[in-house]
């Protein structure tokens, strides 16, 4: 049936053989070392065998084993039993001795000194398999001349120098970037991890509370291209404040550099309670002030229908600068435009919402408030002239 991985590992180390895609719908998860239809099972995740202390599963079903030993090379076997079919992964384990690494014969490369040795993980052992040893035997747009050819590779699949590694691996120089976006639909959280400038590409883990997200059951779909990965997830297990950690690691490198992304519920802020006269403009603004990932916001007319939602035209206009969204109502009316809008902002971790409220009066007569001070004020001189004459009526025969 052939082995879809080859893992590297080296003697008295620990190695993780990845049980992958994995379906929810998985009852049970069993590990063989050899034939699974010529040797019994290795390890299962509902039956209990034997015990060794070097095996155990990691999140039901990904097998772990420490003390590594020459012994445990092999191949290995995870199936998959749903209820109508058996799904296989083939996992061949290649144990190198700690003291010494065969290497392979290679053609000049143009070295005038082997570079110094390069202590590799068994996960860095592993990752340099996927990527360089995949692309030697074929796969890769690499000139042929910079590459170990193919036979050499697969003959002596723990065959790695120094020379190889130092022509074919370039290691990233900065370190992962962290972000988190909306899916396309609006209900799901995205988790991207992003660690360019590398080859082989690196390899990026997910990881929640110290657990991979990778088997995880709110895990809705997981993609890598290059290097970036995502994580895409049900927004049903999300909590403010839940912190997702992203690990990555590569052939060359000795330490897992991380980055973190802290999602949050949005926040909303408007400014104070706004007047329109009848017939004029006025544009009432909300702003979100923090929300990871980035909040979508919406207005609606008010409580009584919450959810029917305020759509551009007509009279309404809505603008959206980045985290600031503005309606503008034109021409007020005072029977239909008054009252409180609710401001909507929402993500996959929840949604939030503000009350903005708005009066509309009726302008004032500015022509009869004008004519009332000039009446008013005739007849204040006309009654202070009649006082004045009816008191001292010299003055007219003056």
């Amino acid at each position: 049936a052939g082995t879809d991985e080859v893992v590297f590992g080296q003697v008295g180390g620990s190695i993780v053989l990845l049980c992958r895609n994995v379906s929810k719908e998985a009852t049970e998860v069993v590990w063989f070392q050899g034939d699974p239809r010529s040797f019994p099972p290795l390890f299962s995740s509902r039956v209990s065998f034997p015990p060794d202390v070097r095996f155990s599963l990691v999140d039901n079903s990904s097998l772990s084993i420490t003390g590594l030993r020459v012994q445990d090379e092999g191949n290995y076997t995870c199936r998959e039993v749903l209820n109508r079919t058996d799904h296989e992964h083939r996992v061949q384990l290649v144990v190198a001795s700690k003291s010494f690494i065969p290497t392979a014969e290679l053609p000049p490369l143009g070295f005038p000194h082997p570079p110094a040795h390069l202590a590799l993980s068994p996960e860095s052992l592993w990752l340099l398999n996927q990527h360089v040893h995949g692309s030697v035997c074929g796969r890769s747009s690499w000139d042929r001349a910079r590459t170990v050819p193919c036979s050499q590779m697969v003959a002596h699949p723990g065959s790695i120098s120094d020379h190889v590694l130092s022509s074919l691996t370039d290691p990233p120089q900065a370190t992962p970037k962290c972000w988190a976006e909306t899916s396309s639909s609006g209900l799901m959280l995205q988790l991207f991890c992003s660690w360019p400038g590398g080859y082989p590409h690196p390899t990026l883990h997910w990881r929640e509370e110290g657990q991979d997200l990778e088997n995880s059951s709110w895990v809705i779909s997981s993609t890598s291209s290059s290097d970036t990965h995502v994580e895409t997830l049900n927004s049903s297990h999300l909590s403010h404040r839940k912190v997702f950690k992203c690990v990555g690691s590569h052939v060359v490198k000795q330490e897992q550099p991380a980055c973190t992304v802290e999602i949050k519920l949005p926040s909303l802020e408007s400014e104070p309670p706004q007047i329109c006269f009848v017939g004029d403009n006025v544009t009432l603004t909300c702003r979100v002030t923090e929300s990871t990932p980035a909040a979508r916001l919406s207005w609606l007319r008010d409580i009584t229908q919450p959810e029917v939602e305020i759509q551009p035209g007509g009279r309404f206009l809505i603008a959206q600068e980045g985290n600031v969204s503005r309606l503008t109502i034109q021409n007020c009316s005072q029977g239909t435009d008054g009252g409180c809008y609710v401001c909507k902002a929402q993500n996959p971790v929840g949604l939030r919402e503000l009350f903005v409220c708005l009066t509309v009066k009726q302008p004032v007569n500015i022509v009869g408030v004008v004519g009332a001070m000039v009446v008013l004020s005739l007849l204040a001189v006309l009654t202070i002239t009649g006082v004045v004459l009816y008191y001292n009526p010299l003055l007219c025969l003056r």
